[in-house]
């Protein structure tokens, strides 16, 4: 495999030019599997049924706390070949604030507070491909090599996951709720072409 070479491949970065994904709020994330293979399971009559893999990467979903003593889990699921969830990064430990409500309206302040402000990037700002800790990078990339870890060592499987994430930062309440209810109603708006 080629090593990447900026003057020949030329890659954009989609993450938001400045902002600092390491700040406290609310991000829609999404996972592709490779090539996007069905991995995880599958879908019947719009009912999800999760093979191991699937289980395993629904368990490592959940034990991102434990890793990340400041993210909350909000709404996810594993679906047969990507992964959609709502990660949230609070200002302290969740042991701390258990006020959800309070939370909830302060980080999506602190988000209208960056886009609303003239101020220029984020000191957080790095290179391309360097990984700030605590971000959302550096979960989505722990989060990966621990179901690609397990797969690995678990299944005739070595590439598990499409190159990079998408990511959404959740600007409002609104938002997050129409978003809440697309994660709950993957399985049954599944097409059977994908």
């Amino acid at each position: 495999m080629a090593r990447y070479n900026p003057l020949i491949h030329n890659r954009q970065s989609i993450r938001l030019q400045g902002y600092d994904y390491s700040k406290p709020g609310f991000y829609f994330i999404t996972l592709n599997c490779y090539r996007r293979q069905f991995l995880f399971g599958h879908i019947v009559s719009k009912k999800l049924f999760l093979n191991e893999s699937g289980r395993i990467a629904h368990k490592c979903w959940l034990e991102i706390p434990e890793h990340f003593p400041k993210v909350r889990l909000h709404e996810f699921i594993v679906m047969p070949n990507h992964l959609h969830g709502i990660i949230e990064i609070t200002k302290t430990n969740h042991e701390e604030n258990n006020e959800s409500e309070l939370c909830f309206d302060d980080s999506f302040d602190a988000i209208r507070n960056h886009f609303d402000s003239k101020t220029s990037p984020s000191s957080q700002c790095h290179q391309f491909q360097y990984v700030i800790p605590r971000s959302i990078a550096s979960i989505v990339r722990g989060y990966k090599i621990g179901v690609t870890k397990w797969m690995r060592n678990n299944t005739d499987i070595h590439q598990v996951w499409q190159r990079n994430y998408y990511e959404h930062i959740i600007r409002n309440k609104k938002s997050y709720f129409r978003i809440t209810r697309y994660i709950r109603n993957n399985p049954s708006n599944w097409d059977s072409s994908e």
